[in-house]
């Protein structure tokens, strides 16, 4: 019997071949594009996962926003990790996981990620007037309280 991800996997080879890395393991990835980002996120629910676990960044070579989805019948999760271009925009899931809502302020705050679409995108850990993003890369922390 083939799982939800599987399905899910195949589904997107056969509709994106070149446009999506699938790195299969315990914790499965797709590796995309945000160009696909809206479409691959209405496949992920079509196919059952209805729960966002969470949302987090991660800085490689360049920033990347990072998912977790699980299906709460299947309790199957997967990731899902969107590379972002110089504008640093994704898409807000806010209408869709209202568990997106806090998540992506928290992710905008520490990163500088802007999530188009957001009801309310502003800092939720840092002052409103605190300087930087201090989980990127670049930040210098130039003294301590």
């Amino acid at each position: 019997m083939s799982s939800l991800s599987e399905n899910l996997f195949s589904a997107l080879k056969g509709e994106y071949p070149e446009k999506i890395e699938i790195i299969e393991n315990s914790n499965s990835v797709i590796v995309l594009d945000t160009v696909i980002f809206a479409d691959v996120i209405n496949k992920v629910k079509e196919y059952g996962f209805d729960f966002l676990v969470d949302i987090t960044a991660l800085e490689e070579e360049r920033l990347s926003c990072v998912y977790h989805f699980l299906s709460l019948a299947d309790h199957e999760m997967i990731g899902i990790k969107a590379r972002l271009d110089d504008k640093l925009e994704i898409p807000s899931l806010s209408r869709e996981w209202l568990s997106a809502n806090v998540q992506e302020r928290e992710v905008f705050d520490m990163f500088g990620i802007k999530f188009t679409g957001h009801p309310d995108l502003k800092r939720i850990l840092c002052s409103e007037n605190f300087i930087g993003h201090p989980l990127r890369k670049n930040y210098i922390v130039t003294s301590r309280r």
